[in-house]
């Protein structure tokens, strides 16, 4: 449930977006928010970079492995890293950035704020 999301974040000093940080906050303003997330099946295993606009259903649809494909095929669910957008533009034009971005990247901006690849999905679930 989006209303259920513990959260705190810091503005990125490049781009101004909002970045997950570690969940401490249980009181998070309820707005239309959405999501560009990273997946990994393992501490630098195999990624997936998606986009939602709702992250608790989304996750979870890729832990019970609901629809065929890549994260079901290579057991790629554990949520690592995301950052939230106000429109939908924005999160789509993030995410099909860094879809561009080298292996390496991605792995330092997981690392940046989540340096054990703890799963994020039981802090923003519960």
């Amino acid at each position: 449930m989006l209303g259920s999301i513990r959260a705190t974040f810091a503005q990125d000093r490049h781009s101004g977006v909002r970045v997950f940080a570690r969940a401490r906050n249980p009181s998070l303003v309820l707005m239309m928010a959405y999501y560009v997330y990273l997946l990994a099946s393992k501490k630098n295993g195999t990624l997936y970079l998606g986009v939602t606009n709702n992250i608790v259903r989304r996750i979870y649809e890729h832990k019970t492995k609901v629809v065929d494909g890549f994260t079901t095929r290579y057991g790629v669910d554990k949520l690592v890293w995301f950052e939230i957008y106000d429109d939908a533009l924005t999160a789509i034009a993030r995410e099909k950035e860094l879809k561009k971005w080298r292996r390496d990247w991605k792995i330092r901006l997981i690392e940046e704020n989540n340096l054990e690849w703890i799963d994020l999905y039981p802090e923003i679930s519960s």
